[in-house]
């Protein structure tokens, strides 16, 4: 196994630890979203019955982005007051290892703590054509989202609003690719 072929496992752990990290904390702190959640048919986009291009394809399907947004207004990252000190070791280890300076390092491990917002409105509307997801790492932190080719390939910058990250922007992709994932079962990774 080549060095680099180790840092992207070592990366894809970081990022599934930090995944499932995240989803234990909401189960122990005890998020109720009833009140913020929204009845899936009413988030559905309406579609035609028949919704066929001339050459007799099928239309892909659109995300709409209105009902992904949070609302919230994006946050100026320069005097944010993130949750981790800059100087603290988790933000080194991440700069390090990933070969970003400490503001990149303080800014994507807060937005990464907070993708599932973003990735949980989405899934909404993709339900059963989503394929998988990753979370760039590097100088712009993205989740992109892949899909079944029936879906359009579009980009929106998404506004976390829990408080965790409330502001702070994560580009989001829709990648039509249908490219699995190398997580196996509870956060194993691929080798």
């Amino acid at each position: 196994m080549t060095n680099n072929q180790k840092g992207n496992s070592m990366a894809k752990r970081l990022i599934s630890m930090m995944v499932i990290a995240t989803a234990s904390m909401w189960a122990l702190t005890g998020c109720d979203n009833a009140t913020d959640s929204v009845d899936a048919t009413e988030q559905t986009a309406e579609t035609a019955a028949d919704s066929s291009t001339p050459e007799g394809k099928p239309a892909a399907d659109t995300i709409d982005w209105s009902l992904v947004d949070s609302g919230a207004k994006p946050a100026d990252p320069t005097n944010y007051k993130y949750p981790f000190a800059i100087d603290s070791q988790n933000v080194r280890d991440y700069a390090d290892y990933f070969k970003v300076d400490a503001a990149t390092a303080q800014h994507n491990l807060t937005v990464s703590m907070a993708s599932n917002e973003a990735l949980s409105k989405a899934l909404d509307q993709l339900s059963e054509t989503y394929v998988s997801h990753e979370l760039t790492d590097g100088n712009e932190m993205t989740l992109i989202i892949h899909t079944t080719p029936d879906v359009a390939a579009s980009r929106y910058d998404y506004v976390l609003s829990d408080d965790f990250a409330k502001g702070l922007v994560l580009p989001i992709v829709i990648q039509p690719d249908g490219k699995k994932g190398d997580v196996k079962a509870h956060g194993e990774m691929v080798e």
